[in-house]
């Protein structure tokens, strides 16, 4: 005879934001590939000033890592927050981790001296992977994540 084990319901308060989180994080992974092949010109076709562009263009290859380590890892973790998985706190975490460590490069680099908009995406960014990483931490702490 095998024991029957009973999983909590999903709740809507745990499922939306984590479709949500699912779809914000591939729309960041689309802007990361983007961001793959971008040169000086081809910001400044995008509306950027060639002082912008020669930043960003300029900026070190560990943002580049920060930059996908946050839209990787928070993809995973709205699937594994879906999916009810205890690793979703840890993953995103991480995420949160890599997305701070984005906004201190951005801020060491003069970035947001340069494009001010770009502190805005950045503190929007920042807040809403903090979120994640407590709505991770709220549903373990409920024993809705196995």
């Amino acid at each position: 005879m095998t024991a029957l084990t009973f999983a909590p319901p999903r709740p809507l308060w745990l499922i939306l934001p984590a479709a949500g989180a699912l779809a914000w994080n591939i729309f960041g992974l689309i802007r990361f590939a983007d961001s793959l092949t971008q040169t000086p010109e081809s910001l400044m076709a995008q509306g950027l000033t060639e002082a912008q562009a020669l930043l960003y263009a300029g900026l070190p290859g560990w943002m580049t890592l920060a930059f996908a380590l946050g839209t990787g890892l928070g993809t995973l973790g709205g699937l594994l927050l879906l999916l009810r998985r205890s690793t979703a706190t840890w993953v995103l975490a991480v995420s949160l981790a890599a997305y701070i460590a984005l906004f201190t490069g951005d801020l060491a680099h003069g970035v947001f001296d340069g494009m001010p908009a770009q502190l805005a995406i950045l503190v929007v960014v920042v807040a809403i992977a903090a979120a994640l990483f407590a709505l991770s931490l709220v549903a373990r702490n409920r024993g809705i994540l196995r």
